[in-house]
């Protein structure tokens, strides 16, 4: 059986996501889901750009769109709500105040950017050419465990995104994975499996099957997420994501409500 939960799906509030959130549900159904959470992209606090986030202004619009998906599907599917949150040093009080603004079943957090340097954003994609990928690497990790000990997030997000154009590093990051694995089981954070990796130009999920394994190896609990940002992408993948999970030792998953873990489910 496949996972029954994709707790990563967006809206088109974030600017770069398409289909109405009644489509994603439908989609859902069509591929065997029981349960479904949005996360759409929380407001960016450095710099408005309606291309990558939601406004501030915008959140009641979300959560009233979730509640008319919650309304329609309510004998067909359980939908959660959530937020996908980017962390960023020196803005956790603002975050925190965005976070609790609303009712959330669980909180995504990510990592998109390294000072002003959006890694990810396809845009940006040049500046790859100008650092040194070994140093990305690291920097990233740093903020992935700042992060979790910030303890402003239920789930991590695709936790290797930095590998997203194909960019690897030279040197062994075994010592940061297994740091980040450490950390990651001290704040009670859960590992989301991402399927979209495969989607971009690494063909590869989100963590890598060493990132799995270790997290295994410390107790660190999974969930799974398409990261979709059209309704064709809902649980894409989930059979690869599965067998990853499984490879590296996993034999359950997670489910939330009310940003607690609510069930373990047998994979």
């Amino acid at each position: 059986m496949l996972p029954i939960a994709d707790y990563h799906m967006h809206t088109p509030l974030c600017g770069h996501a398409s289909g109405e959130p009644m489509e994603y549900a439908e989609q859902a159904i069509r591929m065997g889901l029981q349960e479904i959470g949005f996360s759409d992209h929380a407001p960016l606090l450095t710099h408005k750009d309606p291309t990558i986030t939601m406004d501030y202004s915008q959140l009641s619009v979300y959560h009233h769109m979730i509640e008319s998906v919650r309304a329609e599907f309510s004998d067909d599917l359980t939908v959660r709500v959530g937020i996908e949150a980017d962390f960023i040093p020196g803005y956790e009080d603002r975050t925190k105040i965005i976070l609790e603004s609303y009712p959330y079943d669980y909180v995504i957090g990510s990592i998109h950017f390294i000072a002003e340097w959006g890694f990810d954003d396809p845009i940006q994609l040049k500046e790859w050419n100008k650092k040194d990928v070994n140093k990305v690497y690291r920097e990233y990790y740093k903020l992935l465990r700042k992060s979790a000990l910030s303890r402003m997030f239920n789930i991590m997000g695709h936790v290797d995104l930095v590998k997203k154009f194909d960019f690897h590093p030279t040197e062994d990051m075994s010592d940061e994975i297994e740091e980040t694995a450490k950390v990651f089981k001290k704040t009670g954070v859960v590992v989301e499996i991402n399927s979209s990796g495969l989607r971009k130009p690494v063909h590869e999920i989100y963590p890598s099957l060493d990132h799995l394994k270790s997290f295994f190896k410390r107790g660190v609990p999974i969930t799974f997420g398409s990261d979709s940002h059209v309704p064709g992408d809902v649980g894409k993948d989930f059979d690869k994501a599965k067998e990853c999970a499984l490879a590296a030792g996993y034999r359950e998953y997670a489910l939330f409500k009310d940003k607690k873990i609510s069930e373990m489910k047998p994979l």
